[in-house]
């Protein structure tokens, strides 16, 4: 029954998602560029955020310790795998030198009986670990599927609680990327690093215990490498990040400058700014190239460098491990042992480092949801509300003041008292307050102070759901959403049957174009409702409000996007809808609202003159200046 117009003043709170592009921080939308890869945003209270994210963990607790029982265990028993393997290399080696000392016959010296053992015992790990990590990602997938569930659920109850201001102070691309990309987020990287960052502080201890217990000599070699490896790898990030900064805020100019060309075409034709384009799009494609290859060369350098290190690091322990085992303080098992856990020990404590980093993440996309969640709420209904039965149309406006900022009014000491059934139109220049009237009158907004009233009811003693049934809305900028003609019309009244829905398109004179259409009726309307015309997408609305049978009519230059004849027509169904029922007009073509029974003249947010078309000329004031200026 509601229309939504583009620029949100008129828009319910529970329709502003649409399908506008996201500008957010997460996922940002044509002008902002991707998400930026290599760079973390942090958040502003990671502490903080990071509690209100365990209370939505909480109902979970049993099952996220079980997975941290699972990733413990399991991580255990891979620390342990290089020992076994060590013992059964010791075990063949030992019995080789047996062999060789003893003179016995082939492989007499070699107890494959251990071996064999040692074997069903690493595949007896193996399977375990298996069966843990399946079972670990399975619960824990589920768990983090339900937060983001719980959280999602929040955020679509949030919406319809919020005050329409917040999101025309907002854009909707932001508000979008909270509700998906943001959620998504802390999904997917909870559902990564939680149990990743106890394998990994478990795998570290085990395995320098484990190192240690094998040798400390070769432990401290270890050891020592990973500063180095540590500054060489801070300073490469330290050059590269600025590079992959620059590179994602030149992709968003990028991709700024491409929309703008294309969405804009026929202008940059007309007044041949093809080459300015060119120009335009050359300077920003090199630089995007200087940044790009930048980034990826010191990135490059990344992982020779960490192999250099790793490599120098094993032939130290190498040749260390190799001088103890001449002097016999070492086994060549425990060799191979500690060169695997050498080889194990630095991915930990990198992945430790990047669950840091998946932590701030999560932290920052959890804290822009919870701030959504937190926003200020519209002032709740009254606990007992007043529900108009029989609805006259009375409607005063007493000593009204608003503004959309507290330091600028719109509307100062708006006073005004239209009678049942009658048909008012709201004129006045530009910015003069006419739609914020509409809006006040269906509580988008509230007033700052003063009173509205429906037949003597303060507006505020109704549920807005109750108040907002009473109206029928036409605008200027129509809403369509996808989904068929017909749905499009049965909008207003959803258990509407078809004869219905054709009725009101045949008074909005909409059903001749319907039945010219593919399919007719049920024809298909896309997101942007490209494949019908702006004249056609004002008749759907009107029959929309036809349908809707409201008790108040607000039409806002409801036929100004359909021809001359097609005008009339409407025009006249809608005097014959208006028949009986209060109407409010808002008109800038003044010709149109010659007949309304009361025209309030605006100007700065008052009341400046009121009165029938002709009592206004006569006084030849600020009205007949209007009316005057449209035709000369």
């Amino acid at each position: 029954m509601v229309e939504n117009n583009s620029n949100a003043k008129l828009n319910s709170s529970s329709n502003v998602l649409s399908s506008k592009k996201p500008k957010g921080d997460f996922g940002m939308g044509r002008g902002h560029g991707r998400r930026m890869r290599g760079v973390i945003e942090k958040p502003k209270d990671f502490k903080g955020t990071m509690i209100k994210l365990v209370r939505y963990l909480k109902p979970y607790r049993f099952l996220i310790i079980l997975v941290l029982i699972f990733a413990i265990v399991s991580t255990i028993l891979s620390v342990i795998i290089p020992k076994i393997l060590g013992d059964i290399t010791n075990k063949i080696v030992s019995g080789m030198e047996l062999l060789k000392n003893t003179g016995l016959s082939q492989g007499g010296g070699i107890d494959f009986k251990a071996i064999l053992y040692l074997i069903e015992i690493l595949i007896g790990i193996y399977l375990i670990n298996a069966l843990f990590s399946y079972l670990q990602g399975w619960i824990m997938s589920g768990v983090t599927q339900k937060v983001a569930f719980n959280l999602r659920k929040n955020i679509s109850s949030k919406i319809n609680r919020l005050p329409l201001q917040y999101f025309d102070e907002r854009n909707y691309g932001d508000i979008l990327s909270r509700v998906t990309n943001d959620v998504d987020t802390v999904s997917q990287n909870f559902n990564q690093g939680l149990s990743q960052i106890v394998t990994a502080i478990t795998a570290i201890i085990g395995i320098l215990v484990m190192m240690i217990l094998i040798s400390w000599q070769l432990t401290l070699v270890a050891i020592i490498i990973l500063p180095v490896s540590f500054l060489l790898v801070s300073f490469i990030i330290k050059k590269s990040q600025k590079y992959f900064l620059n590179q994602q805020v030149f992709l968003g100019k990028i991709d700024s400058h491409v929309e703008e060309m294309f969405s804009g075409h026929i202008i940059v034709k007309a007044f041949n700014g093809e080459q300015k384009s060119i120009s335009t799009f050359r300077k920003i494609n090199n630089k995007l190239y200087e940044n790009a290859w930048k980034s990826q060369f010191f990135s490059g350098l990344l992982h020779p460098i960490m192999n250099f290190i790793e490599n120098f690091g094993f032939i130290l322990v190498s040749v260390l491990g190799g001088w103890l085992a001449f002097q016999g303080k070492l086994s060549i098992g425990s060799i191979q042992a500690f060169i695997q856990y050498m080889n194990q020990f630095n991915r930990p404590i990198t992945q430790t480092a990047n669950i840091a980093n998946v932590f701030q993440s999560t932290a920052a996309a959890a804290e822009r949801v919870f701030e959504f969640l937190e926003e200020k709420e519209e002032t709740p209904n009254p606990s007992h509300p007043v529900i108009l039965k029989k609805v006259k149309g009375a409607v005063d406006f007493v000593h009204v003041f608003f503004g959309y900022t507290p330091e600028r009014l719109i509307i100062k000491d708006f006073n005004a008292s239209i009678k049942p059934g009658q048909k008012v139109a709201i004129v006045g220049p530009t910015g003069a307050g006419k739609t914020t009237i509409v809006n006040l009158l269906m509580r988008f907004y509230d007033v700052n102070s003063g009173v509205i009233k429906i037949d003597g009811v303060d507006i505020k003693k109704m549920r807005r759901s109750d108040l907002r049934k009473l109206f029928g809305m036409v605008l200027q900028d129509t809403w369509l959403f996808s989904g068929t003609i017909e749905e499009n019309i049965a909008y207003s009244k959803t258990n509407a049957s078809h004869e219905e829905v054709v009725k009101a398109a045949q008074l909005a004179y909409a059903d001749h174009f319907i039945r010219t259409l593919p399919k007719g009726y049920n024809m298909e309307i896309d997101e942007d409702a490209d494949n019908i015309s702006q004249g056609e997408k004002q008749l759907l609305t009107i029959a929309r409000v036809i349908l809707a049978n409201p008790s108040i009519l607000i039409l806002d230059e409801a036929t100004s996007s359909v021809d001359t004849r097609t005008e009339i027509l409407i025009q006249t169904a809608m005097d014959k809808m208006m028949e009986g029922r209060t109407s409010f007009i808002i008109a800038h073509r003044l010709s149109t609202i010659k007949n309304a029974d009361l025209i309030l003249v605006m100007r700065d947010g008052s009341v400046v003159e009121q009165g029938t078309h002709k009592q206004l000329l006569s006084q030849n004031g600020f009205y007949a200046s209007l009316y005057n200026s449209q035709f000369i």
